[in-house]
């Protein structure tokens, strides 16, 4: 594993995580949890338009720790919900983001739009353990789980009513990434994909990756553009060349008043998108 191989120190980490749970012997009762919720929400896209998953996370590895200006991350998320976000991407790793399931729980109790749980999940336990803290949906990274793992983890989402955000950032997941759609399509999952153009291995920001990918996903889904959105305009371009929705973190982060900053995002993206209807 190369020093600077992100993805694969996170994957090791993640099966780590898992086999604890395994080990404790509590899937039962995370099962039972997560039934005792009500049925998860599936988030709705704008039609024509551009939405927002707005995310909550304490701390980045490229950004470092994040303060508390904007609010502590329950009232982030409220501000989020009120500002329009069609949904609210939690991060939950605990090692390089000060993740935690409580931020998950808490949030997911205190929004009515459809919550995820982002993470570097690598085994089904996790996306229950996701729904037992009242999570509607999860992220998978592509490259991160073998074609029977990932699924697994999309027939576990089935049960569970999850969505899922199918997440890729080179050309060598389109083919996974196309496997994983006709799975969850097959099972009635509502699966997304996204487009990180952060490199995962080196966490460099390659935002040429968000017009090349998107050329090589299968035309007419809702693609979600991940990393490299810092202003406006930067929704503005990528709305205008086809994506539907933009998951938005540190930029939310540290924005001083988030509520505004999400209302500026929406703004951007949806002028684009009707801009490109019409013509």
């Amino acid at each position: 594993m190369g020093k600077t191989d992100f993805l694969a120190r996170m994957a090791v980490s993640s099966r780590q995580r898992a086999r604890m749970l395994h080990d404790a012997g509590c899937v039962d009762q995370l099962r039972r949890r997560a039934m005792d919720h009500p049925p998860p929400r599936i988030p709705l896209l704008s039609e024509p338009g551009f939405d927002v998953f707005a995310e909550v996370k304490r701390k980045s590895p490229a950004a470092g720790a994040f303060s508390t200006a904007g609010g502590p991350t329950v009232d982030r998320a409220c501000a989020y919900e009120t500002a329009g976000a069609v949904a609210i991407s939690v991060l939950t790793e605990p090692t390089a983001f000060d993740g935690s399931l409580t931020d998950l729980a808490e949030i997911a109790s205190a929004v009515s739009c459809p919550v995820m749980r982002k993470d570097f999940l690598s085994d089904p336990i996790q996306l229950v353990e996701a729904r037992a803290c009242g999570a509607s949906g999860a992220l998978l990274i592509v490259r991160m789980l073998e074609e029977e793992v990932m699924a697994a983890m999309i027939t576990a989402a089935a049960e569970l009513g999850l969505f899922v955000v199918l997440e890729i950032f080179a050309p060598e997941d389109v083919a996974g990434l196309e496997r994983a759609l006709l799975h969850a399509d097959r099972l009635g999952v509502v699966g997304f994909p996204g487009i990180n153009c952060r490199n995962l291995a080196t966490l460099e920001v390659e935002p040429h990756r968000h017009v090349e990918l998107l050329k090589r996903v299968p035309a007419g889904l809702p693609v979600i553009a991940e990393s490299g959105v810092a202003r406006a305009s930067d929704v503005t371009t990528l709305a205008a060349i086809g994506y539907r929705a933009a998951l938005i973190g540190t930029a939310l982060m540290v924005a001083p008043d988030p509520a505004v900053s999400l209302a500026e995002f929406l703004a951007a993206g949806r002028r684009a998108a009707l801009s490109e209807l019409s013509t």
